[in-house]
């Protein structure tokens, strides 16, 4: 006892260096990079936002869900299913679940390790009589973080769960955008099956009309030809769309985590609402956008692999302690007089490696430097995906109202066309001709409605839907 009283001090000295010199960290301190490269300004605004003064309030894409600004009930239904049966959110949930263990393992590492041992043998042989053995010991290890690297380990596996939560947000976005534009596709197919259905009405009706005339010898039969050539392309695009919503129902189907065979949507009225999106400035892109959240803390994380490639320049220390004993008698095992113990303090340090570890570093400094223009790439397609869905939307609104405008014209010329065709006036290919150009002027509207629609879902998609950044200081708990 009077030699481990007398020790003491000197196993206390050490724990003090290697405390001291803890904290002595070597990698370099995280800035986040310019969104931009150099000599490359942030624009104050979009260039494709001139004259863009949205109805919606400005936090309504912050507060709720994106999709409930299109006032569709059921879209809002399908919407709320995604996040809970997708499969590849729930992929993205568990590789989120992953990241946030690693950072746990990383922080036990900045702690000591204690061990508890025991055992028990029993020998002997020939006319030797056996012998017990008993053994009772704990321990403990630690290895101090003297020049940071466990710290850049907890770092990076932070940042790294922090572009992983990123992820989980943008694989939500993506699934319910991706259901939004199919859903509104099937509506939009829904508007074009009763508008040709009703076109293929009044084709039936022509037909009939033909066909009276061609049997009191006013018409020829290649009108009656024309008119039933006419009535078939109809039928057969009608079932084209038949199958096209049917693929579009089964997609729908698999986003919200069902089997295409359990789920239906039947047809409803087709609620074509275009709603004013909220842009805001570019700046405030780069906090909204989880792809540029998960690509800036990709930057942090290699920022830390370069502390941890240089820690290895530096030598690594542990502190190592033990006490136990070992005894014939189960009775003297917490016997103090009995008792060993021990106290150490280890130190390795690489002398050579043949420039392995230089090249670990320049290769870590590499990696960051691809993941900061990998950044700024990322930056870049979202400033040109928000620009270019600006443009559409307002190019779109414009082209509804001249596809309106031509759609009522070109069903006028179609009345006017086969009341005279009814007078003899005219022949029947002036009325096919008119007849096609009504049916693809309003296919022409109906398809325009559509395309506002899946724009201003992906221009909410490009500004970052209904993310939010606190999802981000969640990973870091």
């Amino acid at each position: 006892m009077t030699t481990m009283r007398q020790q003491l001090p000197f196993r206390l000295s050490l724990l003090a260096l290697a405390l001291a010199l803890a904290g002595c960290a070597v990698g370099p301190a995280y800035e986040r990079p310019e969104p931009l490269a150099a000599g490359a300004a942030l624009p104050g605004t979009y260039k494709e936002a001139e004259g863009w003064v949205p109805a919606a309030p400005a936090d309504a894409l912050e507060r709720g869900p994106w999709w409930t600004l299109f006032e569709d009930p059921e879209l809002d239904r399908l919407a709320k299913q995604v996040e809970a049966a997708n499969q590849n959110v729930a992929v993205a949930v568990a590789n989120y679940a992953q990241a946030r263990a690693l950072v746990a393992q990383q922080r036990a590492s900045l702690f000591p390790v204690v061990t508890l041992g025991a055992g028990a043998d029993r020998a002997g042989g020939g006319e030797r009589s056996a012998d017990n053995a008993y053994r009772l010991q704990i321990g403990a290890s630690w290895e101090p973080d003297v020049f940071g690297r466990l710290k850049n380990a907890v770092t990076g596996a932070e940042a790294s769960a922090q572009a992983t939560a990123a992820d989980l947000a943008n694989a939500v976005l993506a699934a319910q955008g991706e259901l939004a534009i199919n859903y509104f596709s099937l509506r939009q197919t829904d508007a074009q099956r009763e508008m040709l259905a009703s076109t293929i009405e009044g084709y039936e009706r022509v037909l009939q009309i033909t066909s009276n005339r061609f049997e009191a010898g006013i018409a020829a039969r290649s009108d009656v030809l024309q008119a039933q050539t006419q009535l078939a392309n109809a039928r057969s695009e009608a079932l084209g769309l038949q199958n096209q919503r049917a693929q579009l129902e089964h997609a729908i189907a698999v986003l919200v985590g069902q089997t295409p065979s359990s789920f239906s949507l039947p047809p409803a009225p087709w609620h074509v609402s275009v709603p004013d999106v909220p842009v805001g400035v570019p700046s405030t892109l780069l906090q909204r956008r989880p792809d540029i959240a998960a690509a800036e803390r990709d930057v942090a994380a290699a920022n830390a692999d370069i502390g941890i490639a240089r820690s290895a320049y530096f030598p690594n220390f542990g502190l190592s302690a033990s006490y136990g004993n070992n005894t014939s008698r189960v009775g003297d095992l917490f016997s103090a007089s009995a008792a060993a113990w021990s106290f150490g303090l280890s130190a390795a340090q690489t002398i050579f490696n043949a420039g392995a570890t230089r090249a670990s570093v320049e290769g870590a400094e590499a990696r960051h430097q691809a993941t900061v223009a990998r950044y700024r790439q990322v930056a870049l397609d979202a400033f040109a995906t928000v620009e270019n869905g600006l443009s559409a939307t307002r190019v779109l609104e414009q082209q509804q109202q001249l596809r309106a405008e031509a759609a009522e014209a070109a069903g006028l010329v179609e009345e006017q066309i086969l009341n005279r065709y009814k007078a003899g006036q005219v022949s029947y290919t002036e009325v096919v001709q008119a007849q096609v150009t009504a049916l693809n002027a309003r296919r022409s509207l109906v398809q325009v409605q559509a395309d506002r629609q899946t724009a201003a879902v992906s221009l909410i998609q490009a500004l970052g839907g209904g993310w939010q950044e606190d999802r981000l200081a969640d990973a870091a708990q």
